[in-house]
């Protein structure tokens, strides 16, 4: 099953799809249009509507009108016929997923979603902006990696973010940790002709770790495909185990 944060009609989830309609039988359900920075929310106050789209490379393919998430929901729940999918996967996203932006991101929200299921999940995102930019160079990696998950699985609760550099030649795949990293300036703020304040939120992206050399933001830098491990459950083991407090 796949999904996107991009709209059903990106050239990212085209890509995709033709790259792996081979693997499996493949079902689209995307959003109808940009659901970019939804990360995992889903529509608890909206009602969601589903329209059967036209194939992409001949596989079936919906809209919703929700968030990424929502798209997972239905689709299990609406058109797999009483199925589970074998796999669920968002992408290929036009953009950087990589580093805090995993936790942002409407393309980790499907494979998040996938893997709160206990279905093996990967996110796909490529470090180019533009919609149009060439995805061929990836074919090969996105395959080699779904036909492995595909094959071996994934530890329960453990999806995998991979992120491939602007570029068109790849320097090999590295397995690393997410940067430590932030946002900032994050907010510009104008002033409306009709005499309100309003506000855009912009930023600049700010490595806190740069020479380290075993983070998805390094790999990128270097011109590798970044593929990170991550996990659902959020505890800290190691405070677990320390934090006391005095009441």
């Amino acid at each position: 099953m796949i999904s996107n944060d991009d709209g059903y009609h990106s050239n990212g989830i085209r890509a995709l799809v033709s790259m792996v309609k081979d693997l499996a039988d493949v079902l689209v359900c995307a959003p109808e249009g940009a659901r970019s920075g939804y990360s995992c929310a889903f529509s608890a106050a909206d009602y969601l509507r589903l329209k059967r789209r036209k194939d992409i490379e001949g596989v079936e393919t919906w809209s919703c009108s929700g968030t990424p998430v929502d798209c997972v929901k239905l689709a299990i729940d609406q058109l797999c016929d009483g199925r589970m999918p074998d796999m669920v996967i968002g992408g290929i996203n036009h953009g950087d997923n990589s580093t805090v932006n995993n936790h942002y991101s409407g393309t980790m929200g499907v494979a998040m979603e996938g893997c709160l299921k206990y279905i093996p999940s990967i996110a796909f995102s490529s470090c180019y902006y533009d919609e149009q930019a060439n995805l061929e160079p990836l074919r090969p990696y996105v395959r080699a990696i779904v036909r492995k998950v595909l094959t071996e699985g994934l530890p329960k609760g453990v999806c995998l973010n991979v992120n491939f550099p602007a570029r068109e030649q790849f320097e090999g795949l590295r397995i690393c940790r997410m940067t430590f990293g932030r946002w900032i300036n994050e907010v510009v703020k104008e002033h409306h002709p009709r005499g309100f304040d309003y506000f855009w939120m912009v930023g600049e992206y700010h490595n806190d770790e740069p020479d380290a050399e075993d983070t998805d933001q390094w790999a990128l830098k270097h011109g590798f495909v970044a593929v990170t491990p991550t996990k659902m459950d959020v505890t800290d083991y190691d405070l677990l185990n320390k934090l006391q407090f005095d009441v």
